[in-house]
């Protein structure tokens, strides 16, 4: 999570993130491997960020995500000019468009108390799994897999009411009830 209100989730949230020192976040458990390269002085700077961005595993062997990186450049510096948003702005982080939304809208709490059904889900996922894969791999497809329920809810209304922009996702997502939505944010929870 990025921007006011943002907290620790599958990974630590991503505020003051320039400058900051690797795994430093209290509160939340980082993995070994990012444990021994905080261990090690690790500074998240532009050119250590662009490194992992492109290809996390070039700085870091083992973390807790399931993320490839950004091959295009493009891409890499739009992500960096995002990021810097919630950052001191310093000098040094490229300036670029950003492309992608600070975060998602607001869902109503309603919606996501609803205690969905990992069963009905698991019925439910074949649409999803012809693109997402179970195993949890993500070549060009994001991985949906152990994701928190609330993220994968708040992803989904995103998708149906237009804030996030995919064809595909959205015409998934404006056939689903917010019942089904729950029940697949319930199933793929617990997939492992």
């Amino acid at each position: 999570m990025v921007g006011d209100g943002a907290f620790n989730r599958t990974g630590p949230h991503l505020n003051d993130l320039f400058g900051r020192a690797a795994g430093s976040i209290e509160g939340f458990t980082y993995s070994d491997d990012m444990d021994r390269a905080a261990n090690g002085g690790l500074v998240w700077d532009v050119e250590n960020l662009e490194d992992f961005i492109e290809n996390p595993k070039s700085l870091i062997s083992r973390t807790k995500m399931r993320f490839k990186g950004i091959k295009d450049p493009v891409d890499r510096e739009n992500l960096m000019a995002y990021l810097r948003l919630f950052s001191d702005n310093p000098a040094n982080i490229p300036e670029a468009e950003p492309t992608m939304h600070a975060r998602d809208p607001d869902v109503d709490p309603n919606i996501l108390a609803i205690q969905g059904d990992p069963e009905y889900g698991a019925y439910l996922s074949g649409e999803c799994v012809t693109c997402h894969q179970i195993g949890g791999g993500d070549d060009g497809i994001p991985s949906i897999i152990a994701w928190m329920p609330e993220d994968f809810v708040t992803a989904l209304q995103a998708y149906k009411s237009g804030h996030r922009t995919h064809p595909v996702m959205h015409l998934v997502a404006q056939r689903l009830s917010n019942k089904e939505i729950a029940a697949l944010a319930a199933y793929f929870a617990a997939v492992e």
